[in-house]
């Protein structure tokens, strides 16, 4: 929107907002919920909680008000910052919930007078973006910067065990649980790719202006690290995109800077690689495109880089390791097809059932030891234990194997396996392979109960050749995979589900 933040401002608006909420009377350790987009309050709410010796608890904008009920409960929150696109969902709810403190921003607050106001009443009168609401007490955010600014700012004596962030996991496996991630397990993913990024700076030397395109949501574990906390990090410039699904104006955004760092998802590449627009960027200075979040497609990485130049890098990570635990290299130049390797200080195990490691490219569970492995799931010792082996790993749930230079493949969701007559089915496979096919935009795969062979392989399958058939597909799968491996039934559709981060919802598939 063409408004900037410098690092100076935010200290001094970080300072402010820290001073109101302390004023307010919360106790150091205190839960405090933000919910917004990738608007200019986010960080800023961010740095505040932190420097005051409060927990972040990141909330996804578009919870349905049973989701955020159940965080705001869980949390335990006493305070939440909240955009007022999405405060309708919190009335529903906020009753039954432990919250005292509630401050609501707006699209235009950090804008400036004319131009804020102006995008305030489009957003409100013209999109009409923003359901009535009613929150009694509740305090605007730029009156809550200008109440603290008159108050002094005392910066609490944060221990590196004190909780940073209550970083709640997908829920694409069940109830959502948040993962207890302390200051050290974040400064030393910060520092862990810190290093790992000077590899890239081998190949193209590091600007003196660092650009990062922050299209993924703040909220998200993957660009709340490698932007935000990396980004202050490295003193760069992070372009916030707060509606990346808007391609046109993402692209419009992207013609105004030299981008040198992109982090993304396979679903975000794609969508960008078939828009007209973004083909004519000049990609002369991207140093780094990232792959996070699902697996990024070979096709899509092939295209990425004939047309930018530049490979894209995958790594991997959860929320429960604050989130990179491997990566590739990126000096490599090439596409692996694989998670990389184990970050500094990072050690990967691929084990059985029964906790046995496993011998060279034999698939088992892809397990986590290091600095950035969360405490723990917060008040649930239950769940924690399903998950912390004796000897300090976290499980991951996803199904993979070690090949001799120590890069590991991911196959799979150990949740997601389709098993087809005693055969383990990896949908990633599925879906690599139809996703070559020309015809085809989007593809996920899930396993449906067969009576023959227990489960069948389905695919749901978005076009990108309206004139294409099932049957064509069906005959394209013959040649490509294996008889077990085939789809047994194709169902196209208009589109996926998907997170707010872009994931593709298997689960919702199966519903």
């Amino acid at each position: 929107m063409g408004k900037a933040i410098t690092y100076a401002e935010l200290e001094r608006q970080s300072a402010a907002f820290g001073a109101y909420l302390q004023s307010t009377g919360l106790q150091k350790g205190a839960r405090v919920a933000l919910m917004m987009p990738n608007v200019l309050q986010y960080p800023v709410a961010m740095m505040a909680v932190l420097r005051a010796g409060y927990t972040v608890v990141n909330v996804n904008p578009l919870y349905t008000p049973r989701e955020l009920e159940h965080q705001l409960k869980d949390s335990g929150a006493q305070a939440i910052v909240i955009l007022e696109n999405f405060a309708n969902t919190l009335q529903a709810v906020i009753a039954r919930t432990a919250v005292k403190h509630v401050v609501v921003a707006a699209m235009g607050d950090m804008l400036g007078g004319l131009k804020g106001t102006i995008v305030n009443f489009v957003v409100r009168r013209v999109k009409k973006m923003v359901p009535a609401w009613s929150l009694p007490g509740h305090v605007k955010f730029n009156a809550a910067l200008k109440a603290g600014a008159g108050t002094s700012f005392k910066p609490a004596k944060v221990a590196a065990d004190d909780v940073a962030f209550l970083q709640y996991t997908g829920g694409t496996t069940g109830i959502s649980k948040g993962a207890t991630l302390l200051h050290s397990n974040v400064l030393a993913n910060v520092a862990q790719n810190a290093l790992w990024i000077e590899d890239a700076y081998s190949v193209k030397p590091k600007p003196a202006h660092l650009n990062l395109v922050c299209a993924l949501p703040l909220y998200h574990i993957f660009a709340l690290t490698v932007n935000a906390l990396m980004g202050m990090q490295m003193g760069g410039q992070n372009i916030l995109i707060p509606n990346p699904r808007d391609i046109p104006g993402f692209v419009k955004e992207l013609q105004k800077y030299p981008v040198h760092i992109f982090p993304g998802l396979n679903t975000l590449f794609n969508a960008l690689l078939n828009n007209e627009d973004f083909r004519k960027l000049d990609f002369k200075p991207l140093i780094l495109t990232l792959g996070g979040g699902m697996a990024v497609q070979n096709g899509v990485a092939e295209r990425w880089k004939a047309l930018t130049g530049c490979p894209v890098t995958e790594g991997y990570g959860l929320s429960e390791t604050s989130p990179v635990a491997t990566a590739n290299k990126f000096s490599d130049g090439n596409f692996t097809g694989t998670i990389g390797l184990p970050l500094p200080s990072t050690e990967i195990a691929i084990r059985d059932d029964d906790g046995n490691n496993m011998p060279l490219g034999e698939v088992g569970e892809i397990c986590i030891r290091g600095p950035q492995v969360m405490a723990g799931y917060w008040n649930r010792p239950d769940e924690t234990a399903k998950v912390m082996t004796k000897d300090g790993f976290f499980k991951s749930g996803d199904m993979g194997f070690m090949n001799e230079g120590g890069y590991t493949k991911i196959v799979d969701r150990k949740k997601d396996m389709i098993l087809v007559s005693g055969f383990n089915v990896y949908p990633n496979e599925l879906e690599e392979v139809v996703a070559m096919h020309p015809g085809v935009l989007e593809v996920a795969a899930i396993g449906v109960p067969d009576e023959h062979s227990g489960e069948a392989p389905k695919l749901f399958v978005v076009k990108k050749d309206p004139a294409l058939t099932a049957e064509a597909l069906s005959a394209y799968c013959r040649e490509n995979l294996t008889g077990y491996k085939r789809p047994k039934y194709i169902e196209f559709r208009a589109e996926l589900p998907k997170t707010p981060v872009g994931k593709i919802l298997r689960r919702a598939l199966r519903g």
